[in-house]
């Protein structure tokens, strides 16, 4: 049977997406954390580094516990800080001080970890962690008669850090300048420091610390406090993080764990996740599916993780302190499809930041970026902050700049990053300019990015015409009617790449002659960026001949093996038929997806979750609906997994999805209604939802009609213009 339903942290499982196995390779990792929390929690199976997180499911040994800010497998981590608990003689060395562990003495949640070490021996040490926004508080029970010893270790080894103790204080203090991205640009980040302070609740009997080598001049990068202790005596440890100072990490600390109460802490944190993950309540699932559905909402929460500090925050694009809130880790390429839609609906009142947070690195770095980590990271093609912006303009949201707003985004959409003029943020040798949208130069003459003058050319012409619908909708919303005009109709660049003799998208030359098919691409090819055009697929069927030859296709592509869930420009796929009349193939597919693609299991997450955006797919397709085109604010229908969700949003309004007959085998919808009304069309959109209500399904085990006759106009018939279109004839 399920969790009772007043405790959904305890259906959460944090193991998903932590291990290999039949569905993916392990990238997530199992966080103490709080929601949008500013520094996670984990045990170290393995050290930490790009393209390895530091917890491994099929790891046999820990060591340390760390602090972490490492958001993906593919991304680096930064400002990190680890713990460890030793017995007998100090060791020094992640190998040396490494202890076995079973993971049947594990307890992992989002608000507490635990696990015994060396487990399989006489003399075991537990371990205890949970956690607040900035700090987190560690509890160590010792066995008898050892040589009780926590070593803090400030970096990772042959990683410049430094460490101070505070014997008189029971402290230990320090900070490193690590930061392990690929691509990070070059700004020398004088200023940029993780910063921790490490308070225990004992005395210490001896202390030290340790560097690197004897050999090499750094400062210590390690140190240790020793302990006298009893038999299971528990020695806590409160540690706080910072990106300002060691006195603001002091301050962190003294604000979120004032006293030494760990149950205290655990309770207030088991509260928090808690309030969010009752915003979602489902009925009908089983214990596994409710465990996939809980675990997926803890995932979306995780990120944009919170950068600013009671105020303040610091800057890793101008290397600087200022006033103000921010955010860091969106990882946009992904999470603008699915994930910052879902924080619009259960976490509303973080979007106000979240935005400010993007025009506040535009201000101080010159561009919004791609995916801050916690600056430009240079990783990814287009300017998706657009679509984030457009969002949160179309869905009401007001606490931003919209003029500040506006000048950032147009010049995502008007200014090749090779002609920038104003290079502030990395106007010092060397650099590697931060890219926008690579090829612009070109695209504004063309119409298309060049294959053999950039990189990625197709990819990007297709990615950069959706950036520029969402430019068009800004503007639209403040009035600028000739920029709306001038945007919504470049949005339709992406007709430059179909090619109507094979029916693919292809990139161009220089000379208008098609390129090489197997060129241009992003982590895909023609297979799995043909539909990728979000905002205006009316015009893409229009295109391929008519319904029957998209359909064609599109069966191809499924049938074919072409559609890579694991990497996001497939995740819209499931949902095409809907604008093709045939949605009871969307509704079948989809289902499919879900069920071969999540699993509640260490590997039940394909890939790793790309900062929540993995997760947010599976949520709305439990729903019964998927933002497509999110900017636009509409949501096409599915097929509802479960007999009832409900939403409860922060205004006070629900939103229930039910599903008669809903089963595995009743997938197929026969009827629908929103508000009481008969809803005859696969879509729906975000006032229908935020205003609460109620969308009802009838669900069957046969494909019916429903919804078969919906047939959205095309972007060109909707801005009056011809439907002939003149493309490039070489």
């Amino acid at each position: 049977m399920a969790h009772a339903q007043s405790s959904p942290i305890d259906s959460v499982n944090v193991y998903i997406g932590t291990g290999s196995g039949p569905i993916g390779y392990g990238g997530s990792m199992p966080f103490v954390a709080a929601p949008f929390g500013m520094t996670d929690w984990t045990a170290q199976t393995r050290q930490n580094k790009l393209g390895t997180v530091s917890y491994k499911y099929q790891d046999t040994s820990i060591s340390g516990f760390m602090g972490t800010h490492q958001p993906a497998i593919w991304m680096g981590d930064y400002g990190y800080v680890t713990l460890m608990p030793e017995v007998d003689s100090l060791k020094t060395s992640p190998v040396e001080r490494q202890l076995p562990f079973l993971h049947r003495d594990e307890i992992a949640r989002p608000d507490y970890y635990s696990v015994l070490l060396d487990a399989r021996k006489a003399r075991t040490l537990r371990t205890e962690m949970t956690a607040t926004d900035r700090c987190a508080l560690l509890r160590f029970t010792f066995p008898a008669n050892a040589s009780s010893t926590i070593l803090v270790e400030a970096s990772r080894p042959g990683v410049e850090g430094f460490v101070q103790v505070h014997s008189e204080r029971n402290e230990i203090s320090g900070y490193n300048p690590d930061r392990m991205d690929a691509n990070l640009g070059p700004l020398p980040l004088k200023n940029f420091r993780g910063y921790f302070v490490v308070q225990f609740s004992k005395s210490f009997v001896s202390f030290g610390t340790y560097g690197p080598s004897a050999s090499i001049h750094r400062p210590e990068t390690g140190a240790f406090a020793s302990f006298s202790t009893r038999r299971d005596e528990v020695i806590e440890a409160r540690v706080g993080t910072s990106f300002i100072s060691l006195d603001q990490a002091r301050a962190n600390l003294t604000t979120e764990i004032p006293t030494w109460n760990f149950d205290h802490v655990k309770h207030d944190l088991t509260n928090r996740w808690n309030a969010k993950l009752r915003q979602v309540d489902v009925r009908g699932a089983t214990n596994d599916q409710r465990k996939i559905l809980y675990s997926a909402l803890y995932h979306a929460l995780l990120y944009p993780r919170e950068f600013s500090e009671y105020g303040r925050y610091y800057s890793a694009f101008d290397d600087s302190i200022h006033a103000g809130e921010s955010y860091t880790a969106y990882s946009i390429w992904d999470t603008f499809r699915a994930e910052f839609s879902l924080q619009t609906l259960l976490a509303p009142e973080r979007i106000n930041g979240m935005i400010t947070a993007l025009l506040q690195n535009y201000q101080e770095g010159g561009w919004m970026p791609k995916w801050p980590n916690p600056s430009y990271t240079n990783i990814m093609i287009g300017t998706h902050a657009d679509s984030l912006v457009a969002e949160a303009i179309q869905k009401g949201f007001t606490g931003f700049n919209y003029n500040i707003a506006w000048d950032a985004v147009y010049k995502d959409a008007m200014t090749p990053p090779e002609g920038d003029a104003t290079r502030r943020w990395y106007d010092r040798e060397p650099h590697t300019p931060y890219e926008a949208r690579g090829g612009l130069s070109y695209s504004k003459v063309l119409g298309y990015v060049p294959a053999d003058r950039t990189a990625e050319a197709a990819s990007r012409t297709l990615e950069d015409a959706y950036d520029d619908w969402c430019v068009a909708q800004i503007a639209k919303n403040m009035g600028k009617m000739r920029d709306y005009r001038f945007f919504l109709k470049r949005s339709l660049n992406y007709e430059h790449e179909f090619n109507s003799a094979t029916g693919f998208m292809q990139a161009r030359n220089f000379d208008g002659s098609w390129a090489d098919p197997e060129v241009g691409w992003t982590e895909g090819n023609h297979w799995v960026y043909t539909w990728a055009v979000l905002h205006d697929i009316p015009g893409l069927l229009k295109l391929m001949g008519g319904r029957a030859a998209y359909n064609a296709l599109l069966d191809q592509h499924f049938m074919g093996g072409h559609n890579v869930h694991r990497n996001e420009p497939s995740h819209h796929y499931g949902y095409l038929y809907d604008y093709s009349g045939e949605p009871w193939k969307t509704q079948a597919k989809v289902r499919e997806i879900a069920a071969a693609e999540y699993a509640n299991l260490p590997s039940g997450l394909d890939g790793d979750d790309d900062c929540g955006q993995m997760s947010a797919w599976y949520i709305f397709t439990a729903l019964g609906f998927y933002p497509l085109n999110p900017a636009s604010g509409e949501y096409l229908i599915g097929s509802p997994l479960f007999r009832t969700m409900t939403l409860r949003m922060a205004s006070g309004h629900s939103f229930t999805v039910s599903a008669t007959n809903a089963s595995a085998t009743n997938i197929y919808i026969q009827s629908a209604s929103l508000n009481g009304s008969p809803l005859n069309i696969p879509l729906i959109h975000y006032a229908d939802i935020v205003g609460g209500g109620a969308l009802r399904f009838t669900m069957g085990p046969t494909p019916s009609r429903w919804g078969e006759e919906w047939n959205p106009p095309t972007l060109r018939e909707e801005m009056g213009l011809p439907s002939k279109i003149s493309l490039l004839s070489k």
